[in-house]
């Protein structure tokens, strides 16, 4: 099953400072279940123990940086330790299931019903499990099969996303009918998407300054690292559905995210 999601989105399409893959546990055993999830924490761990989960899929690695000892004085090795002793394995797909196509860049643009046309930032080739070539890209641009006004690009995103507020630029005075995404922390791909004519950039997150001296030449939109990566799991189902239907999979019911608008 791990080998499906990586033959999806092979680990080598991971960026340089990533930690995707196996971080707890032996694959080799029979897969209980499956649960899917955005992060994992102590509560989603033990939502895979009530639902009789052994294994954890999740989109964010739990282990990101060294951990130097196991005492249980964060969350982090308080999960290891506990998953440990409970024979639950975690595997996480990353910036691999980022660049993968069909990844999280892709699922964003089917969920605004949007299809993807092209790619921006860099273009990947990478060999899968088997040897096969695989490629991928940092982000992607979608098209709309007809264009809307600015302010009603705001409101399709935050009914499909589900959030509270877009954080925006000055508003555009024509129509968006192309749009750039990268899911997560896309900021740095602000450049490649107006070189690439899109009318609008989507991501998670960006800074400040970087909103500056844009204004009417692309419309910035800015909907939460959480929330931009929301569906990972979904694709980390359709995945597992297709390859192997006879592993439950179980969506997280937890909402992970530790930013709260107030």
């Amino acid at each position: 099953m791990v080998d499906a999601l990586e033959r999806f989105a092979p680990l080598p399409l991971q960026e340089g400072y990533d930690n995707a893959g196996l971080q707890v546990g032996l694959t080799e055993a029979e897969v209980s279940g499956a649960l899917l999830c955005l992060d994992v924490t102590e509560a989603v761990l033990d939502e895979a123990i009530e639902n009789g989960c052994n294994l954890i899929v999740s989109h964010h690695p739990l282990i990101f940086h060294k951990l130097a000892h196991l005492t249980g004085d964060d969350y982090v090795q308080r999960v290891v330790m506990k998953a440990i002793k409970h024979d639950v394995a975690i595997v996480s797909m990353h910036t691999n299931m980022d660049a993968a196509v069909g990844g999280v860049n892709y699922r964003i643009a089917a969920k605004m019903g949007a299809k993807v046309t092209g790619t921006i930032g860099r273009r990947k080739e990478v060999n899968d499990v088997d040897g096969q070539s695989v490629h991928g890209s940092d982000g992607v641009v979608a098209t709309f099969d007809e264009p809307m006004a600015a302010d009603d690009f705001m409101v399709l995103l935050k009914k499909v996303f589900n959030v509270e507020c877009v954080m925006a630029n000055e508003m555009l005075r024509r129509p968006i009918r192309t749009v750039a995404v990268c899911g997560g922390a896309g900021d740095f791909l602000l450049p490649d998407a107006v070189k690439a004519g899109a009318d609008a950039f989507l991501t998670g997150e960006m800074h400040y300054h970087q909103f500056f001296g844009w204004e009417q030449i692309i419309q910035i939109a800015v909907i939460g690292h959480y929330q931009s990566e929301q569906f990972t799991k979904e694709i980390f189902r359709d995945v597992i559905e297709e390859v192997c239907p006879g592993v439950r999979c179980v969506l997280s019911e937890i909402n992970t995210n530790p930013i709260l608008y107030i």
